[in-house]
């Protein structure tokens, strides 16, 4: 190369001692990254509803009350209160009675016994789920340009 076209030409300095210094010159490269955006697809998502029938089954409680009259026709001194027995829940019915003295009578008692029963039940229900569809649909693979991208970088 002359130096006319090309880096200087290397040179060796003599010291007399018959050995020199070769001198090299050094390059330095850089490089420079544009990007730039392409919209390859887009994709639309779209969601479906769909019904399905299930049986349920559950068991619920049941409860009954049975109510039993018992004849007392007994003369108290005082109105008793409502009392349980057991199970059993008396309620005492009581009347008064005109005579030339004022007395209680005990005409009845109601005895009210409870019971429970599970029942199993059937229903139909309706359940709904949704799916989701995604759909690719393709676009044109012409460049988005960037907003700091000139004309001349094309």
């Amino acid at each position: 190369m002359t130096a006319d076209n090309g880096p200087p030409l290397a040179r060796s300095a003599d010291k007399g001692d018959g050995k020199g210094d070769a001198v090299i010159p050094l390059h330095d490269e850089s490089v420079t990254v544009g990007k730039q955006r392409v919209e390859r697809s887009r994709v639309r998502v779209t969601t479906r509803v769909s019904e399905r029938e299930e049986m349920v089954r559950e068991a619920l409680e049941h409860e009954e009350a049975t109510v039993t009259r018992v004849p007392i026709d007994r003369e108290i001194d005082a109105h008793p209160g409502i009392r349980q027995e057991g199970d059993v829940t008396v309620i005492p019915l009581v009347e008064e009675v005109l005579v030339v003295e004022r007395r209680l009578i005990l005409r009845e008692e109601l005895h009210i016994r409870k019971s429970k029963r599970t029942v199993e039940v059937e229903q139909p229900v309706t359940l709904r789920s949704e799916e989701a569809v995604v759909e690719r649909v393709t676009a044109p693979t012409a460049p988005v340009r960037s907003p700091n991208q000139n004309m001349s970088e094309e």
